[in-house]
């Protein structure tokens, strides 16, 4: 029924709630998946040129935590038997523009999300980034509670 699952992850134990089932969907289906960390490229744009070391620290940051989600994701779909598996790090200033840019670019055909993130206050209501790609996307989404 799906082919390819799309799964936004940030690390929090409900992103990895949606990971293990995305896993249970993609041994039943067959399905390719891929799990996605999306970081703003540019969270310091317009502040002037002295922030520029500042920006290199933040890529680094940001792309240590994505990739440290990300690996963890794999390693939980590894250890659930599902054999197709990718990983993105996509970009975007808005988190949900960059799942729906990466649905356009994989193809997938669902897309499995928690309902809320690590930010802040969102912990207690469906998170702002669900809310805007239940919105926005044109394929199922299927949210997910920790």
């Amino acid at each position: 029924m799906f082919q390819h699952i799309l799964v936004p992850v940030d690390g929090s134990e409900t992103s990895m709630s949606a990971v293990a089932k995305a896993a249970g969907l993609a041994k039943a289906f067959g399905s390719t998946v891929t799990v996605l960390y999306v970081i703003d490229p540019y969270p310091f744009t317009g502040v002037g040129a002295d922030f520029a070391y500042g920006q290199a620290q933040y890529l680094s940051a940001a792309t240590a935590e994505a990739n440290t989600a990300l690996d963890a994701a794999k390693a939980a779909l590894a250890q659930a038997g599902v054999e197709r598996v990718e990983s993105v790090v996509g970009e975007g200033h808005a988190v949900h523009d960059g799942i729906v840019r990466t649905v356009e670019a994989t193809g997938a055909d669902l897309i499995v999300m928690g309902s809320h993130g690590r930010r802040g206050l969102e912990k207690l209501v469906l998170g702002s980034v669900t809310q805007r790609v239940l919105g926005v996307a044109r394929i199922p989404v299927l949210v997910v509670r920790s």
